[in-house]
């Protein structure tokens, strides 16, 4: 495909490499033609790079298969996957979910983009739903101002809670910031 014809979020190959398309402009140099300069992110490492396309030079497009998975369980630092169409089982290591394994709990729903049969891109829910195990007893009178506290959710990640929230509560956690939302209804 041609430059010009370039989207945000696409996977292209420079290189021999696999490349998302973060950000790109058209931009008009001085004497020469115009390019685009291009932010593309690698799916390897996660490593950002500029690079500048000639509208008329093509790049490689690459073609993910995006598949639905449920996360089973883990053993060790190995998660087990089941593809919800045809039931067959994934295993992979920490590496490849990143910081994305603190939010998983057995039955979670993520899509797995595979180029070539293997997985290059995990996404996780924006959101998900767990239970604070221990956090510090509430303290009266402290919805005046907004106070945080730290708990520990039943996956084992700390997370800023508000002093109101009490253990046993199932609270919503931000996947892509590690952040409190709200309480889960």
């Amino acid at each position: 495909m041609k430059a010009a014809e370039m989207k945000k979020g696409q996977t292209i190959k420079v290189d021999g490499k696999l490349f998302s398309v973060v950000d790109y402009q058209h931009v008009k140099l001085g004497k020469g033609g115009a390019v685009y300069q291009t932010k593309i992110k690698s799916l390897a490492d996660g490593s950002i790079q500029n690079i500048r396309l000639r509208s008329e030079e093509s790049v490689e497009e690459a073609y993910l298969d995006k598949r639905k998975y449920e996360y089973l369980y883990s053993a060790g630092s190995e998660h087990v996957l089941m593809d919800i169409e045809n039931y067959e089982q994934l295993a992979l290591d920490d590496d490849s979910f990143g910081d994305g394994q603190k939010y998983l709990k057995p039955n979670t729903q993520l899509q797995v983009s595979m180029y070539e049969g293997k997985p290059v891109i995990i996404d996780l829910p924006n959101t998900v739903d767990l239970e604070v195990t221990q956090t510090a007893p509430e303290i009266k009178g402290a919805t005046a101002t907004n106070q945080n506290k730290p708990a520990t959710l039943e996956t084992g990640i700390t997370v800023q809670v508000p002093s109101f929230i009490k253990m046993g509560e199932i609270i919503r956690v931000d996947t892509r910031s590690g952040e409190y939302l709200a309480r889960a209804k």
